[in-house]
């Protein structure tokens, strides 16, 4: 109830009580670490579901979801080989979770690794989650890293229909149709993107693209520019 009513801190203080009562319960340190990581206490968070995972018995059913949090919390800490390691593990109890699938394929696809892999992860997920905006936007940017940006435009703007005010994907959906040469929808998309408070890093880049065109961002970013999907050089 007290996680639920936004009072982080006070319901950390009960489940530390709880803790220290009940020390050999897995679900106290399971719920100990979800309100940790949602109060952005990543670090104290991995601890406290490593404690939970040695507790929980091998064949426990809420193995995988203590996994995949705690891999939220290490790749939060810039973490990632540990990260990846328990979105893999959280697969191996849990084969083709859309949720998790998802995550993994899209942190991969922003990392510019496996991208072989990730298309396939997003492609399952999304196959299982059709409605679901973040899965779609993940599909939609994972076809725009592999330059097949009419693709990309078709599921970030179903994405976007989805999830109207989410910065991310409107301004995924404002890159893929710069890539196909849509510039003025492109300048829109961003617009409405800044117009939905995105994080300090992200709207300083929307703005230099506003102001400059993605390409030029992308060269800077030691990137190479978008080949215009109608073939102008």
């Amino acid at each position: 109830m007290l996680r639920a009513a936004g009072r982080k801190d006070a319901a950390i203080e009960v489940l530390d009580a709880l803790s220290r009562s009940h020390p050999d319960l897995a679900e106290v340190y399971a719920t100990k670490g979800d309100t940790l990581r949602q109060a952005e206490r990543h670090d104290e968070a991995v601890v406290t579901y490593t404690r939970a995972l040695n507790l929980y018995d091998a064949t426990h059913s809420s193995r995988w979801f203590v996994y995949f949090t705690r891999g939220i919390s290490h790749h939060k800490s810039d973490n990632w080989s540990e990260a990846e390691a328990d979105f893999r593990a959280s697969l191996a109890l849990r084969p083709d979770h859309p949720q998790v699938l998802n995550y993994l394929g899209y942190s991969l696809v922003e990392r510019g690794e496996k991208l072989n892999e990730a298309l396939g992860m997003i492609e399952t997920a999304a196959a299982a989650r059709p409605d679901n905006g973040a899965i779609v936007d993940s599909l939609g940017w994972v076809y725009f890293q592999f330059g097949r940006y009419e693709e990309a435009v078709v599921h970030l703007e179903r994405a976007a229909s989805l999830e109207p005010v989410d910065p991310v994907i409107n301004d995924h959906l404002g890159d893929a149709l710069w890539a196909v040469g849509r510039e003025i929808e492109a300048r829109f998309q961003w617009q409405r993107a800044l117009s939905f408070d995105p994080d300090q890093d992200e709207a300083d880049r929307i703005r230099d693209k506003l102001q400059r065109g993605l390409d030029l961002v992308l060269v800077d970013e030691g990137r190479a520019p978008i080949r215009i999907a109608s073939g102008d050089d």
